[in-house]
């Protein structure tokens, strides 16, 4: 159920219909970089901190694939997406608000299921809505967009405690809850963007009106729960196979991208200061460099979205992922054995080029696979293959993390570099429509 002739967008309109990903992708983006440090804040230990993560994957693999399949049933005053949108970015914003005041550790990691499930209504759609909105020749440059800012938005999560350190705020005041007040003032900062960018797309590219032939299409579709779950395993079943090869390399990809966000600031404590203790200024430093470094390599990653537009029509965004992911992984494999400050953002450049990849090139071979009709249920699942990943390695880390890692969180950071790799190899293996 094509549109069957879609308008071409200028570059400024594409960017204005993608804002709203600056909102979300700066939520992910605190996620990111603060969670870890929260939770050791409120008193977890290294070990459990895989489970606490678990709020985020398991909500997506619960929530994206039904908002998916709801969204293309949907028929509204609004239009198909733009509901889940706004009821998203609102919980979203709401959650950003609470999240700092946390007073235990069951608080935070219970706000964060609701955060991540506000994240994933918003999110799911919003992939939808560029392959609703653009023509073929456009998704390369709509879905790199969407990780332009990505990028973007998560250096400027990423370095906001920084900022506000260089602008004065004390770094080592802290909250009733352990908590830095700069981490405080940032997710105030992000309840904010959340729901202002989204309304900023909303408002400035609503979606295309449905044609008649559609609407018809669309009303003789049954509706409800039954028929919503009915969908999602008859896609299931129907996957296109270049979406099934992608599956294994996203296995590796997001399995690897989990132990770096869950323990890039415990190795830079341990690496850089020396420090396990999450009360010792060392481990706020540590924090804080991770903000530094990660602000960097997000920065990278906004500004290689756009490089990667003509990479990727040229040779293709299978031999680019494949690339950019193996340059991360070689950094990351170097990364703990790092000492000096300055020698931390060399690795940095391959993450940053990889995670520009991660946020566009596979959402570009999968809109080339799979029918426009069943955009918003095949973008669901194709995000429950990143979900299932990240419950994987929350579940069997902690298993091995001791054991065979030593209980050391650098060595978690080098096994994310090994997966990264043969995600990189994994890659070359996927047959594309290019």
């Amino acid at each position: 159920m094509s549109t069957p002739l879609k308008p071409h967008l200028s570059f400024l309109q594409i960017l204005s219909m993608n804002f709203g990903f600056f909102g979300i992708q700066y939520s992910f983006g605190l996620q990111q970089a603060n969670m870890s440090p929260i939770y050791k804040y409120l008193g977890a230990d290294e070990a459990s901190l895989p489970l606490l993560w678990l709020a985020g994957p398991i909500t997506g693999l619960l929530v994206q694939p039904i908002i998916g399949a709801m969204s293309d049933r949907t028929i509204s005053r609004w239009g198909r997406r733009t509901p889940y949108f706004m009821i998203g970015a609102i919980l979203c914003s709401i959650c950003l608000l609470f999240m700092p005041y946390s007073p235990t550790l069951w608080f935070a990691a219970s706000l964060l299921w609701i955060l991540d499930a506000a994240n994933n209504v918003t999110m799911e759609p919003y992939r939808a809505y560029v392959s609703d909105r653009l023509n073929r020749n456009q998704h390369s440059l709509g879905f790199l967009t969407q990780s332009a800012f990505t990028g973007l938005a998560q250096t400027l999560a990423y370095l906001t405690p920084s900022l506000l350190f260089w602008f004065g705020v004390n770094k080592d005041a802290v909250n009733e809850s352990n908590i830095p007040n700069i981490t405080v003032i940032a997710f105030l900062i992000g309840s904010v963007l959340s729901l202002t960018t989204v309304w900023w797309s909303i408002h400035s590219t609503p979606e295309l009106p449905l044609t008649n032939q559609e609407r018809d299409a669309i009303s003789a579709k049954p509706t409800g729960i039954k028929a919503t779950f009915t969908e999602i395993v008859q896609a299931l079943r129907e996957m296109p196979p270049a979406m099934r090869q992608l599956w294994w390399m996203k296995l590796f990809q997001w399995y690897g991208m989990m132990c770096y966000w869950i323990y890039i600031v415990p190795s830079l404590a341990k690496s850089m200061f020396d420090t396990t203790d999450a009360t010792s200024q060392g481990f706020r430093d540590a924090s804080l460099l991770n903000g530094q470094i990660g602000g960097f390599y997000n920065f990278i990653a906004f500004m290689a979205a756009f490089a990667l537009i003509p990479l990727t029509r040229r040779f293709g965004p299978k031999i680019v992922h494949a690339i950019c992911l193996m340059l991360a992984g070689l950094g990351m494999w170097f990364l703990p054995t790092l000492q000096d400050k300055a020698l931390l953002f060399i690795p940095m450049v391959g993450i940053g080029l990889a995670w520009a990849s991660i946020m566009g090139n596979p959402y570009i071979m999968l809109a080339r696979s799979i029918p426009p009709e069943r955009a918003g249920v095949y973008m669901g699942i194709f995000n429950m293959f990143i979900v299932l990943p990240m419950i994987v390695q929350m579940l069997t880390l902690p298993l091995y993390f001791d054991s065979l890692l030593g209980g050391d969180p650098r060595h978690v950071i080098q096994l994310a570099g090994c997966f990264l790799g043969i995600a990189a190899l994994l890659t070359l293996r996927v047959k594309t429509n290019d």
